[in-house]
């Protein structure tokens, strides 16, 4: 993996060289399982006698020919690398050479369907993978058309960024698709997928009148469960408001949105050719919670059209800007244009709630990160690029105005449309547009790291009158920036058994200490709330009064948002180990029964899993886990038959069950002797049901082979493969190690898969023996493996559940011993953290 690196330094010295005007790239995906044909043609202009090279990662470079003059394959390809010298002002470059497929979900990734044994391609190309694909000036900022033409079996669909094409014969049963050049784009959105997948076809009017044409994807063995009607509705609903925000039509020529097997992230931004996870088409019941996530992707996907693909960073330490400006629009999309109205509340529980843990952390860093090179951005594809980078533009806008960012973003793709763009381009048009200068702001917002936490201090006379209220802002030391902040203050009272807000303001906060004179002479409330609305990007404390009425009285709170606000200040206090660890679990317990945000549900009871199992303290923990089993079964068997909330209750309690009890409870629900009302077993519940009873010692591998019997698909052998490796055994245990640290040929979702089932021990003792291997893995996976499987395992297979001193100092003496590579420390300083946090956790929780 290091030989495949390019630095930012390396990249600007070839951006001042070339200039590409188009690609020409031909595959033919007919000559064999393990790889194809890929013959590229690149037209592009240079300074005359300079010297530069092109990216492409390939089994055998046959030739090499520039400017009608061969090259020797073996003087100038190392297989990552091709090197041209002697360059003209004018240069054509063909390059011949077969390319490898993946199963790793990197470059063109190749998937064979267990169920009817068909085969599925689909392209992944960010960061730097389409180089895996054709030969390729891999970087954003040298953008270029690109003309595919493909050659594949002619029984299958064939989708890039072009429309597609009639094919033509080929011969022997192939076909050839030859498509349209693109538009001038980035190679990491170039894209490709093919095979024998299912489509469903609509159409849309854009708002310049073009007709749009729009597809669904998926496999054949997964089309009965694809929902396109509703689909192409929140495609449709999305189109309107973007382009009415934006005023600027959808910049493509069509839409297709593709359901990919073993695919690493949520989704990808391909032109016109949107990748998603399949794990987005339900073949069994989900939550509420992913039904809107489900949503907020599809829309986060088709705002990277404009932000990300019509205008496009010129180097990745403007990532955060694509992504935080997709996560904003998306949710902003989602809340006022379908019918999830409640999804700023989601983004309070679930992105920040994200944002706030990664700003903790050693390795946190400013929005605006240096990346020196391809590894820096691999590696930052977190929450400070996605979920505070949304955050901070939440502020921004409340900052500037709405109107007034909008016009601004629309300024900004009219006058950088099809060209590349750094951060002040857009800030410069955000104060065109504002009348604000965001100098300071950027410099305090962007480019420091840290997170500030705001409390109020007020002073009331013997009358309950408030005659002082101030704001305290303070900042972690070794991030001592304090920021001015755009938030509201909301008061609430008890009504008719309700905690409803009864007054509220906005205000600027800057400085250390802000006071707030609007407020004196009011009377105080039952509860005060900081930051309501969730406009500021800081960690929120209440003031004691309001925190005693909030912990007695959280489930009366009617606005969803501002509940999740506070169930989000007490779990942040609670990592803290400012509040205890089984503190929070009684909150959670004594409220959750009512709670009716679904995301918000599937959080805290993640959060009181987390607790339970890893902050509370040792002499507690057993006990604990007990308790939050039995209280979870409890409120599964009392909720709504057939509701979200009974849903999600049965799923946490199979997380943590533990005692005989608890999965004598699994195994009836399982095996039907004690349904619940209204609650179907179906597949997928099925096996998380069956998984709780392997790490429970109550079933074995007989029981996970009849189950993988039953359902032998993809998403039935992940479900097997995870099983496996949660056998309480140490035979299991190292069986599950062996699969994935002696053998390389694990599918990227069968290692994610594999590594959560490991750590899942009931009976942590079992890890034990694991500390030294791990630690002896980390160099070898790290230099062996592609980024994508090698973060699985370096993050999937670190022990976390021991969370002892032992495991610190074994920890730290890796990293004592390990200067290098930087990306790599990054990931286990990150796992360290998460130790360090729980032991200061266990130790307030043992006072």
């Amino acid at each position: 993996m290091p030989g495949e690196n390019l630095t930012r330094i390396e990249a600007q010295e070839r951006a001042a060289l070339i200039t590409v005007q188009s690609y020409e790239v031909t595959l033919d995906l007919t000559t064999g399982p393990e790889t194809f044909g890929s013959e590229t043609t690149v037209h592009f202009t240079a300074t005359p006698g300079a010297s530069t090279f092109i990216d492409a990662i390939t089994r055998t470079v046959h030739s090499v020919t520039l400017n009608g003059a061969a090259l020797d394959p073996s003087l100038v390809s190392d297989g990552i690398r091709i090197q041209l010298d002697g360059l003209a002002a004018e240069n054509t470059l063909t390059v011949v050479a077969d390319a490898e497929y993946t199963n790793t979900g990197e470059g063109l990734h190749r998937f064979v369907d267990p169920v009817d044994n068909e085969v599925y391609l689909y392209s992944q190309f960010e960061v730097p993978d389409s180089r895996r694909v054709f030969a390729v000036f891999e970087q954003p900022d040298l953008k270029a058309t690109f003309a595919f033409t493909v050659t594949a079996p002619g029984a299958w669909e064939v989708i890039s960024n072009s429309v597609t094409p009639e094919p033509t014969d080929a011969g022997s049963g192939h076909k050839t698709w030859a498509f349209a050049p693109t538009h001038t784009i980035s190679s990491y959105i170039t894209a490709l997928v093919a095979g024998p997948y299912a489509v469903v076809r609509s159409e849309l009017t854009s708002n310049d009148a073009r007709v749009i044409p729009l597809g669904l994807f998926c496999r054949k063995s997964l089309f009965e469960f694809l929902d396109a009607d509703y689909l192409f509705e929140k495609t449709r609903q999305g189109f309107a408001y973007f382009e009415g925000k934006f005023n600027y039509p959808y910049p493509f020529d069509k839409y297709d949105q593709m359901f990919v097997p073993e695919f690493n992230a949520g989704a990808m931004e391909n032109a016109g050719a949107v990748t998603f996870t399949e794990t987005y088409v339900f073949r069994s019941k989900v939550t509420d919670a992913i039904k809107e996530r489900r949503v907020v992707t599809v829309l986060h996907e088709l705002a990277h059209m404009w932000f990300g693909d019509l205008v496009t960073m010129k180097w990745w330490n403007d990532l955060w800007l694509n992504e935080s400006f997709a996560e904003w629009a998306s949710t902003m999309a989602t809340a006022e244009a379908t019918e999830w109205t409640e999804a700023w509340t989601t983004f309070a529980v679930m992105e920040k709630s994200w944002a706030y843990k990664q700003d903790q952390l050693p390795s946190t860093h400013p929005i605006t990160a240096t990346i020196n090179d391809l590894e820096d951005v691999q590696v930052n594809f977190d929450g400070i690029t996605y979920a505070k980078g949304g955050s901070v533009l939440k502020q921004l806008v409340a900052w500037v105005g709405r109107d007034e960012f909008f016009a601004g973003v629309a300024a900004y793709f009219q006058k950088h449309q099809w060209g590349n763009t750094e951060l002040t381009d857009l800030m410069a048009l955000l104060e065109a547009s504002s009348g604000r200068d965001l100098t300071e702001w950027t410099k305090l917002w962007l480019e420091t790291a840290g997170v500030n936490t705001l409390r109020p201090e007020i002073v009331v006379d013997k009358s309950g009158a408030i005659n002082g209220f101030t704001v305290l802002q303070t900042a972690a030391a070794d991030y001592p920036t304090i920021r001015p902040h755009r938030l509201a203050i909301g008061f609430y009272d008890r009504v008719d058994g309700a905690l409803v807000r009864t007054h509220r303001i906005e205000i600027d906060v800057d400085g250390e200490q802000t006071d707030v004179p609007s407020l004196l002479g009011r009377q105080q409330p039952d509860l005060v709330l900081l930051n309501d609305d969730d406009l500021a990007y800081a960690k929120i404390r209440l003031d004691p009064e309001s925190q005693e009425v909030a912990l007695e009285n959280l489930s009366a709170i009617e606005s969803p948002l501002a509940r999740a606000i506070i169930w989000g200040a007490v779990w942040d206090a609670t990592r803290d180990a400012e509040t205890s660890a089984r503190d929070f679990i009684t909150l959670v317990l004594g409220n959750v029964a009512t709670e009716s945000e679904s995301t918000t549900l599937r959080t805290v009871l993640g959060q009181v899993v987390l607790a339970a199992s890893y902050y509370v303290a040792e002499e507690f923990r057993t006990s604990t886990v007990k308790e939050v089993g039995d209280a979870l079964w409890s409120l599964a068997r009392h909720a709504d038959a057939g509701s979200d909330e009974q849903f999600q209750f049965v799923k946490f309690f199979a997380a943590i069950a533990t005692t005989d009890s608890q999965l004598a409870s699994v195994a009836a629900l399982r095996g039907g002797t004690a349904p619940l009302d209204g609650l179907e077993i179906d597949t997928d519940l099925s096996w998380e049901l069956l998984i709780a009873l392997v790490a429970g010692g109550k079933a074995d591998a007989v029981e996970i082979d009849a189950a993988l019997a039953a359902d032998n698909t993809a998403t039935g052998a992940q479900s097997a493969a995870q099983a496996r490796a949660a056998i309480p055994t140490l035979e299991g245990k190292q069986a599950a190690w062996s699969s994935l640290i002696d053998v390389d040929t694990a599918p990227n979702t069968i290692v994610r898969v594999t590594a959560a089932g490991f750590l899942r021990a009931n009976d942590t003792t079992l890890l034990e023996p694991f500390v030294e291997q791990y630690f002896a893995m980390l160099q070898p996976v790290w230099a062996a493996r592609s980024f994508s499987i090698a973060e699985k395992l370096v993050l999937g297979l670190y022990p976390a559940p021991l969370a002892d001193r032992a495991l610190v100092t074994a920890t730290r003496k890796w990293l004592d011993a390990n200067p290098e590579p930087l990306a790599l420390r990054r990931l286990v300083i990150e796992n360290l953290a998460g130790v360090e946090r729980a032991l200061a956790a266990q130790a307030r929780d043992a006072e």
